[in-house]
């Protein structure tokens, strides 16, 4: 999840600094990297714990969707069957984990 070094790389990607106990007080910013406020990386550490939170019914399907080999082995036997066995376990982890 999101922490202090999380922020401070989303907000500049070239920072340099060592964070100790993630503490936004604790801050070394490094080899002339220019401070940001702790306002500004609290304001963005919120926002990417948002966006996290936001995705997490994405990490919860991508542990339940069958295996890819799985999921081909469906798709085949669907095209020589008939069936829609590949659709139907997609779309039971679709709804077991809904968007929200």
């Amino acid at each position: 999840m999101a922490g202090i070094i999380d922020a401070i790389l989303a907000i500049n990607p070239t920072a340099q600094v060592a964070v100790r106990n993630e503490d936004v007080n604790q801050i070394d910013w490094q080899n002339g990297t220019l401070p940001i406020s702790n306002e500004d990386i609290l304001a963005k550490q919120t926002e990417l714990k948002a966006e996290y939170e936001a995705k997490k019914y994405q990490r919860d399907r991508a542990k339940e969707y069958p295996s890819w080999q799985d999921q081909l082995d469906m798709l085949w036997h669907d095209k020589k069957d008939g069936t829609t066995t590949w659709e139907d376990a997609i779309q039971a982890v679709k709804d077991a984990n809904p968007k929200p």
